[in-house]
């Protein structure tokens, strides 16, 4: 499997607060129409000193990835966040590091690929570069500069939200029985 598209590039620490801020969470992500508005949401709570990540007017973004520093995901236990970017059709995080709980909540919703980098990408990346993830090789390859980049394996996880989540995994598996 490939991801290929443009990238949105963030700092360190880049919390669930700037994610989706607190005040989205009475969106009831269940809701096809509080889902799709959740999406519109995502990152909004990044300082001025970023491009908006979904245009005004939209509901999503034109950036399947995000290229972030360490600790991606920090602050809070909130499943809204990686919820949040994938509803704005995200598909994929990449970053040296995450903040337990975030790469846990993106396995268990199944939204988003959390690929874990060797090296700071952000240090060689830009937004609006094009790139793939190459899920065989793991590999980032950057097209806008001819580099790659070695990702860390995804492992358990990433059957889990190939499966599009824990319970999805789990009644695919036979783990569960599913619904009659």
């Amino acid at each position: 499997m490939k991801i290929t598209g443009l990238i949105f590039v963030v700092g360190d620490n880049i919390d669930t607060d700037q994610i989706i801020p607190a005040e989205y969470l009475t969106l009831v992500p269940s809701k096809p129409e509080e889902y799709t508005k959740l999406g519109s949401y995502a990152l909004i709570g990044l300082d001025g000193d970023y491009p908006p990540f979904v245009e005004p007017g939209q509901t999503t973004t034109r950036y399947p990835i995000i290229v972030g520093g360490h600790n991606f995901g920090c602050g809070s236990s909130r499943e809204h966040a990686p919820i949040a970017l994938g509803a704005a059709g995200v598909q994929a995080v990449v970053a040296p590091t995450y903040a337990r709980i975030f790469f846990r909540n993106c396995t268990a919703t199944g939204e988003l690929y959390p690929w874990q980098s060797v090296d700071r990408l952000v240090a060689e990346c830009t937004t609006g570069q094009t790139v793939t993830i190459d899920f065989d090789h793991n590999l980032f390859i950057n097209h806008t500069t001819g580099r790659e980049y070695p990702l860390k394996p995804l492992g358990e996880a990433g059957p889990v939200i190939a499966a599009g989540g824990l319970f999805d995994f789990a009644r695919q598996s036979g783990m569960i029985k599913a619904a009659p």
